[in-house]
């Protein structure tokens, strides 16, 4: 069951200076930087098994009992690790990164801005947006066929949601038909991300990088967290009470001790977890579609011949579509938005994970990614089969339980009852509204992105084309 040892960096004079532990930890670096490493623990599950080592401490495993052994409900959970959450020391700490108590409190916080009654309010919020995307989408179709890059305008239909369900106002994005700063700096300092936590086993090569970061990349940073502590400062200003993420917060600040730079890191985090992930999903599935025409058909067969008109798909409605709810499910499982590990560190006295025992401090992953498109656990792992998810015969000894598109235990996440309502209905409407085509020069989309944290996604551009009625 336990793979071999390791990713390797390439050799050279600068390796042979290293010790094994050195250099082992330097390959499994080096795939980190370059955005393959999801791909690269893929392939090493497919050859050795369901746990492989990865660098000297580190475990990743492909087995679905691993998401209860490392992320389920435990008398003593399996902390954070650190270095990946937080590889800057003084970072503020939010919902992802605080420990067990502060999480716990956070999370009863958040739970009523989740809650069935508060999302089902959010929907005169989030509607507009949904509404002015049909709109844009409309507009630049005025002369026929158009061709525009769905990963931006998802982007911007999400980010001016999520900014409006954490700080009281949108970013502008769908109006202004650009990516708001604040919006440009999250996506440019991703990369920067992964890099400082590639270099946090070497504190002296992570201030060489801290200090290689260019100017212009830290003003930016700088007028992003600017730019974030004025919108929660609006927002708590705000008199209405809004069924949105930020009230749920401003309600229980006092009982759990929510400072201003706790409520400015919670409302950043939200605004990032809640938009981007979303989007790429959005993204991933109109790919996807339009790669299987047969899936697409059905999918516009389904949504065409439910609605007579637009205004009848809202949240409840696009609710009971079930090839729409399995287009979905399927674009999780084959392009999952978080494709990478999210590392936990096993507690002192070591743990049992998939059968076998763990040593304490060793790092232990799930790659989703490999997990979701493995052999072992889905057939035909690499081709679009939403009718996996509708009880067809052909993928019957699919294993079900390794698909977690959104984690488990008690950190997973908060918001995927929201996520699914925003993605049917949004792209209902799109599948309602445009016949689509994928422009030649994208039909690669996939296979030409990297990861860091989340995917470096490339244009994809589409032919858009109204239905006529």
């Amino acid at each position: 069951m336990w793979g071999a040892t390791i990713l390797m960096a390439r050799s050279g004079p600068f390796m042979q200076k290293l010790s094994l532990p050195q250099r082992q930890t330097l390959g499994f670096v080096y795939k980190l930087v370059t955005g393959s490493i999801p791909f690269d623990v893929l392939r090493l599950h497919e050859k050795y098994g369901d746990v492989v080592r990865i660098s000297p401490d580190q475990l990743a495993f492909a087995h679905p009992q691993a998401w209860k052994d490392i992320m389920g409900h435990q008398t003593t959970e399996m902390p954070k690790y650190k270095n990946y959450y937080s590889p800057i020391a003084g970072a503020p700490q939010h919902i992802v990164n605080a420990d067990r108590e502060e999480h716990a409190a956070l999370r009863r916080a958040l739970s009523h801005g989740f809650s069935e009654r508060s999302i089902r309010d959010q929907q005169t919020i989030i509607k507009p947006y949904i509404d002015f995307l049909i709109e844009r989408l409309h507009e630049k179709c005025d002369n026929g066929v158009s061709t525009q890059d769905m990963v931006m305008w998802y982007n911007y239909t999400m980010f001016d949601v999520i900014g409006d369900l954490s700080f009281g106002e949108s970013f502008g994005c769908l109006e202004s038909g650009e990516y708001h700063p604040w919006v440009r700096s999250f996506f440019n300092l991703a990369q920067t991300g992964t890099y400082l936590y590639g270099a946090s086993w070497w504190p002296t090569l992570q201030k060489m990088i801290i200090k290689s970061i260019p100017k212009s990349s830290i003003q930016e940073q700088i007028q992003m967290y600017l730019m974030t502590v004025k919108k929660t400062k609006k927002r708590m200003d705000m008199v209405e009470t809004r069924a949105d993420f930020a009230q749920a917060l401003l309600d229980r600040r006092d009982k759990i001790g929510l400072n201003m730079q706790k409520l400015e890191a919670n409302a950043n985090t939200l605004v990032v977890a809640g938009s981007e992930t979303t989007a790429t999903a959005m993204s991933g599935m109109t790919f996807y579609l339009l790669k299987n025409p047969d899936a697409h058909q059905k999918l516009k067969d389904e949504i065409r011949g439910a609605f007579k008109s637009d205004e009848e798909i809202d949240f409840h409605a696009a609710s009971n579509l079930p090839y729409l709810q399995a287009c979905i499910n399927e674009t999780l499982r084959a392009y999952p938005p978080t494709p990478s590990g999210l590392p936990r560190t096993v507690p002192a006295g070591g743990a049992t994970i998939c059968g076998q025992f763990v040593p304490e401090n060793t790092v232990v992953a799930i790659y989703q990614w490999a997990m979701h498109n493995r052999r072992e656990n889905f057939k035909l792992p690499n081709e679009f089969h939403p009718e996996r998810f509708l009880d067809d015969e052909r993928f019957k000894y699919d294993n079900k339980d390794a698909f977690q598109a959104f984690h488990v235990g008690p950190r997973a996440c908060i918001g995927k009852n929201l996520a699914y309502l925003e993605m049917r209905a949004i792209m209902a409407r799109i599948i309602y509204n445009f016949d689509m085509e994928l422009s030649p020069d994208c039909q690669d989309w996939m296979s030409r992105q990297r990861v860091f944290d989340v995917w470096e996604k490339d244009e994809l551009k589409v032919h858009l084309k109204p239905v006529s009625r």
